[in-house]
C-alpha cells in the first residue's frame, strides 16, 4: 500500500497536505489542480499492474465523463474509472480525446470510439451516439440492446453488506446514498441510484426496512456530512448501529459528523462505503468499504470497444464485474 510519504514525493506537495486533502478537510486553501494531481497520485500509487508500451499513431478515442472535473474530484470513483480506460488506450498505444460535462465537444475525425462514463442527459446522449456508433458505457447500460456497457454487480455488493451486518447482530441498519441526477433543469429530475433500490429490496426481504433510517442526496463528502447530522438530530436514541454509505466520500463526511457528535466508530455505529477508493485507506478508523474494481472496469471497456472494432460484432455485450467486502476499522468483526 501505498503512503501518504509516497503521494507527497510524487506531487512534490507536503505529507500534512496530502492527508488533508485526502481527508477532505474544507478549511484546507489548496487548488482543485493540486487536490486533482493529489488524488491522481494516490489512484496511481494503489495500480501495480504497469507496463509501458510505444506508442503508434492509430488515431483517438474519446473518453466522454458526464461531470465536470470539480465533479469528479468530488467523486474519485468517476476519477478511478476514467483512469483505468485511460491506461488500456494508452497501453494500446492509442491517443485520448477527453470530454468532460460543460465542456464544448468538437468532433474530431480521427477518432474511431468512444466510452461513455456514468449517467447523462438525453441531450448529451444524442451528442455521443450521433458522434460514433462504436460505443462502450461505462458503469450504466443505456441503450443496452445497441451498445456495450460495463457494470458493478450492485445487487451482489449489497447482498454481502447486509449479510455481513445482520451477521454481527445489527438490527437497525441505515442508509445514507445519493441521487443520479440526469436533468440539469429547474426539475432536477433523478434517476433511483441501483445502489439505493438494492438496499431496500435485501432489507425488506430481511424484514427490517424502515423509511427513516434512508438519506439521501449528493455524493459527495459535505452530503454525507449533513445526511449523518440529520439522523443523529432526527433519530437519537433511535439511530441506527450500522449504516452502509453508497459512496466513500459519503462515508467521509458521514465518519465526520458521528465523529462530532462523540459517537464512537465502530463501538457505537458501524460504516461501510462504497468503492474502496484511496481515501478509505487514509482516513481514521480506517473505512470498510465494498471493493468495486474500477481498474477492471476501465480497461474492460476498452477491451470491448476494440473487439467490436476489430470484429465488426453487431450484438451487444454486457459485463457484470463482481466486488469485494474489504473490511477495516469502521466496523467491528
Amino acid at each position: 500500500m501505498a503512503t501518504i510519504k509516497d503521494i507527497a514525493q510524487l506531487v512534490k506537495v507536503s505529507q500534512t497536505t496530502v492527508s488533508r486533502v485526502l481527508n477532505y478537510d474544507q478549511t484546507l486553501s489548496v487548488s482543485d489542480e493540486t487536490k486533482k494531481k493529489i488524488f491522481e497520485a494516490a489512484e496511481q500509487l494503489e495500480y501495480t499492474k504497469h507496463k509501458r508500451v510505444k506508442a503508434v499513431e492509430k488515431g483517438k478515442i474519446a473518453i466522454f465523463q458526464w461531470l465536470t472535473e470539480r465533479e469528479e474530484l468530488d467523486d474519485v470513483y468517476y476519477l478511478s474509472l476514467r483512469m483505468g480506460a485511460e491506461r488500456k488506450i494508452m497501453e494500446l498505444g492509442y491517443d485520448i480525446l477527453r470530454v468532460f460535462q460543460g465542456n464544448d465537444f468538437i468532433p474530431d475525425d480521427e477518432v474511431i470510439g468512444a466510452i461513455s462514463i456514468g449517467e447523462c442527459t438525453e441531450e448529451e446522449l444524442k451528442v455521443v451516439t450521433n458522434f460514433t456508433e462504436e460505443i462502450v458505457f461505462l458503469n450504466v447500460d443505456l441503450l443496452s440492446d445497441q451498445y456495450d456497457s460495463v457494470k458493478v454487480d450492485f445487487d451482489q455488493a449489497v447482498s454481502n453488506v447486509i449479510s455481513f451486518f445482520i451477521n454481527q447482530g445489527h438490527q437497525k441498519i441505515g442508509f445514507i446514498g445519493g441521487k443520479d441526477y440526469v436533468s440539469k433543469e429547474e426539475t432536477q429530475e433523478y434517476e433511483r441510484d441501483p445502489r439505493t433500490v438494492s438496499f431496500e429490496r435485501y432489507m425488506k426481504q430481511s424484514g427490517l426496512y424502515q423509511e427513516k433510517y434512508e438519506f439521501l442526496g449528493d455524493f459527495n463528502v459535505e452530503a454525507g456530512y449533513h445526511q449523518m447530522k440529520k439522523a443523529i438530530e432526527n433519530l437519537g436514541e433511535d439511530l441506527p448501529t450500522a449504516f452502509f454509505l453508497a459512496s466513500d466520500p459519503l462515508a467521509v463526511g458521514a465518519l465526520r459528523a458521528l465523529q462530532e457528535a462523540q459517537i464512537r466508530v465502530p463501538e457505537e455505529v458501524s460504516l461501510i462505503g462504497f468503492n474502496d477508493s484511496s481515501i478509505a485507506k487514509y482516513v481514521y478508523p480506517t473505512l470498510s468499504s465494498v471493493k468495486v474494481y474500477t481498474e477492471l472496469m476501465g480497461e474492460t471497456s476498452v477491451e470491448l470497444l476494440m473487439e467490436k472494432i476489430e470484429t465488426q460484432r453487431k450484438i451487444a455485450k454486457r459485463v457484470i464485474l463482481a466486488t469485494k467486502l474489504k473490511l477495516r476499522g469502521s466496523t467491528t468483526e
